[in-house]
Formats: structure tokens, C-alpha cells, sequence
């Protein structure tokens, strides 16, 4: 019997969380924080989450199931948009608790679709009023916990500072209190569902997004050509497939400068997540319309519901 199947003590809870929330809301940053770790990629640029990701946090009283998910988002018509929109909205019929990110002191339109869809669904939903340090009057906070909960039957509202990992506790607890007592659902020395492969192609991916323009990051994507393990050296080479020739000719910048940038950047953070060396190779390729193309991205590792 290994340890995912040992039968808990009394008073030990499992389940499945799901963070849902509109994009650049701050999903990720609150993972990382809750794990005490980083698994999931986070930047200021909306849509950086592609895909779900489970965040696995081991308490002495419980295990939760953290599933990390792209921002739910009207608009955008391409394969890859839709992709985003199912992965998160499937993430939503096969957890125990959903939270709902908004940000303190600012309500959109994007907040109200997705709290339309918690509407249709029986799982209980915490509220979560993230970045609550950037109110600069703390009662503010009193009167906006007060109209959250005029919004919808919250099982709690909790404020947090994701960044600043504040509260944190708090709402383990309300989490904990909704969980339903069951053993641990994976071994107890795991922290996510994602290889180093995926974790590789997504520091890629994360040092695009904070290194390029608006535009570009979405028009890209990054692929493992190669992969190879010597003791603590991992050899790996990535594609970035953009769309266009000159999307290509601002990855690899002036001399090759730009994707010398990228790549170490990115094999700096490789290393410090993989614990050893790394030796990263980065091409840059041009695919029209890889975005759009659902066979291109299935090979990618789209896959629905993922």
C-alpha cells in the first residue's frame, strides 16, 4: 500500500480546488504562493495559463488538490481560445470546492461572466478578493467582503494578497471546512500532475511573455524537440513557433540577441526548479495559423479538458 491509499487519521480531508477567475486576475501567483513553490508560470499579461494545471499541497490534516486554469473569457474565436475556455469550464464539474478570483476594489464585466457560470453549478464556491494590499484604506475592505456576498451564496468570503502570500491561512481554513474527509489522492511527496518536459516548454513560454510585446506572446508557442537526462545535466531543445516571418525576426532580435536573452533566462529558472545543470537550445520556426490549426495543438499538448 503506498501512501496515496494509506487510510487517513481521523479528521483528514482531500479533494479537488479549482481557481477560476477572468484573466490576469492572479490565479497563478496565488498557486505558487499557497504551495510555498513555483509550478505554474505567472505574468501581468492576461492569458498567460494555457492549460490545467494541479498544484498538490500536503498538510498534516489534509491534502488539497489545487487545479490552476486559464482565464474564463468571452471573445477570441481561435481553436486555441476556445481550447481555454473548455479546459477551464470542464475544471468546474469535477472539483469539490471552486474559488472565484476578483480583484479588490475592481469589478468588470469578465467578473460578472464568470459569476454566471458558478450560477448554473452545486459545488461550493469561495470567494477570494486578491491584491486586498494595494487598497490603500483598509475598511474599504468591510463594505466590498459585504457586496460580494450580496452577489451570490458564498460559502466565504476571503480577502488575500497573493503576492504577498498574505492570509493565506485563512482561507486554507475555509477551504478545509468544505472539503469531505477521505486519504490523500496522490503520494504524499508529489506537488503537481506536470513533467519536466511541460515545466521546460512553460518557463519558455513565460520569458516570451515578459520579455516581448503584447501581441507577440499570444502568437507563440513553444514545443520540446529534445530532452535528455545525464545525471544532473538536462540537455533540451525548444521550438517557439510564431506565426508570421516577422513575429520570428523579434524573437530572435538584432544578432540573435533577443533569443539569447529568452534562453537564458529561462534555463536560469530551469535550473533552480530541476535542482541541476542546464543545457537549452532554442530555435524559432514560423507555422501560419498554428493557433487555429486544432491538429497542430493537439500535437502541442492542447488536448481538451487538459
Amino acid at each position: 500500500m503506498n501512501d496515496s491509499q494509506t487510510p487517513p487519521d481521523d479528521g483528514f480531508v482531500s479533494g479537488f480546488v479549482a481557481l477560476v477567475g477572468r484573466p490576469n486576475v492572479g490565479k497563478s501567483t496565488l498557486l505558487n504562493a499557497l504551495l510555498g513553490q513555483k509550478i505554474s508560470i505567472a505574468t501581468r499579461k492576461p492569458q498567460t495559463t494555457r492549460h490545467r494545471i494541479l498544484g498538490i499541497h500536503q498538510r498534516d490534516d489534509a491534502q488539497i488538490v489545487y487545479v490552476d486554469t486559464p482565464g474564463l473569457h468571452e471573445g477570441g474565436k481561435t481553436a486555441m481560445n476556445r481550447y481555454m475556455n473548455d479546459a477551464a469550464g470542464s475544471a468546474l464539474s469535477d472539483v469539490d470546492v471552486v474559488v472565484f478570483l476578483i480583484e479588490a476594489g475592481r469589478w468588470t464585466e469578465a467578473d460578472e461572466q464568470v459569476l454566471r457560470r458558478l450560477q448554473a453549478i452545486d459545488t461550493p464556491v469561495i470567494a477570494v478578493i486578491n491584491k486586498a494590499d494595494r487598497l490603500r484604506d483598509k475598511n474599504q475592505l468591510l463594505p466590498e467582503i459585504e457586496l460580494m456576498s450580496k452577489r451570490f451564496g458564498f460559502a466565504a468570503v476571503v480577502p488575500v494578497s497573493a503576492l504577498k502570500s498574505d492570509n493565506l491561512q485563512a482561507l486554507e481554513g475555509s477551504l478545509i471546512e468544505q472539503l469531505p474527509a477521505g486519504p490523500p489522492l496522490f503520494p504524499r511527496d508529489q506537488v503537481t500532475d506536470r513533467d519536466e518536459r511541460f515545466m521546460a516548454t512553460e518557463l519558455v513560454r513565460e520569458q516570451l511573455t515578459l520579455m516581448l510585446g503584447d501581441e507577440l506572446p499570444y502568437a507563440s508557442t513553444v514545443e520540446i524537440e529534445a530532452f535528455e537526462q545525464e545525471g544532473q545535466l538536462r540537455r533540451i531543445a525548444v521550438i517557439v513557433w510564431v506565426e508570421r516571418v516577422g513575429q520570428r525576426r523579434i524573437v530572435i532580435g538584432e544578432g540573435g540577441e533577443q533569443a539569447k536573452r529568452i534562453g537564458a533566462a529561462a534555463r536560469r529558472q530551469m535550473e533552480h526548479l530541476f535542482g541541476g545543470r542546464v543545457y537549452l537550445k532554442l530555435w524559432v520556426k514560423v507555422r501560419e495559423g498554428w493557433s487555429d490549426d486544432a491538429r497542430m495543438l493537439k500535437s502541442l499538448g492542447y488536448h481538451a479538458g487538459q
